[in-house]
């Protein structure tokens, strides 16, 4: 489900550690990528389609990004699942993540499919962030050159 605002702001600084960027220390990769998985055949029955997956991700901070054509949706635009490495957090969004494109504002979205996404993140124990608090200025532990947001933090390549 997702985080309000106080909430995600209070996970996103208990996870950022400056050793580890990547993946956090506790890291399971074989455990994420079947949850991972979970999530995109969750998507697809949800949506009766088969989902464009994006599973070579390296040097960054997310696992993954599952995205609903725009053809299964009842609001005929693309959905964007990006899951991060850290705490089961995933960002919701139409259009493709990082693309410049894409847009989060709750009105933009058809209420089923944004019920539908947020229930499939839920029973799999992730965590949305509104994605415009990762469009703030990275302040945290990380000396990152030239200055960063939240989501290079978090859901973008380091």
């Amino acid at each position: 489900m997702p985080l309000v605002d106080g909430s995600a702001w209070a996970l996103l600084r208990e996870l950022d550690d400056p050793v580890h960027l990547e993946f956090p220390r506790d890291y399971d990769h074989g455990v994420e990528r079947a949850r991972f998985e979970r999530l995109v055949v969750g998507l697809a029955r949800r949506f009766g389609c088969a989902c464009a997956v994006d599973r070579n991700v390296q040097d960054a901070s997310h696992h993954g990004d599952v995205g609903v054509p725009a053809g299964a949706t009842a609001g005929g635009e693309p959905i964007t699942v990006r899951v991060s490495n850290f705490g089961g957090m995933a960002v919701v969004s139409l259009g493709l993540p990082g693309g410049g494109d894409e847009r989060e504002e709750p009105a933009l979205f058809d209420g089923g499919d944004r019920r539908a996404v947020e229930e499939e993140l839920g029973v799999l124990g992730y965590r949305v962030i509104p994605r415009r608090l990762l469009r703030e200025r990275y302040d945290g532990v990380v000396p990152f050159p030239g200055g960063a947001t939240w989501w290079i933090r978090f859901f973008d390549y380091l």
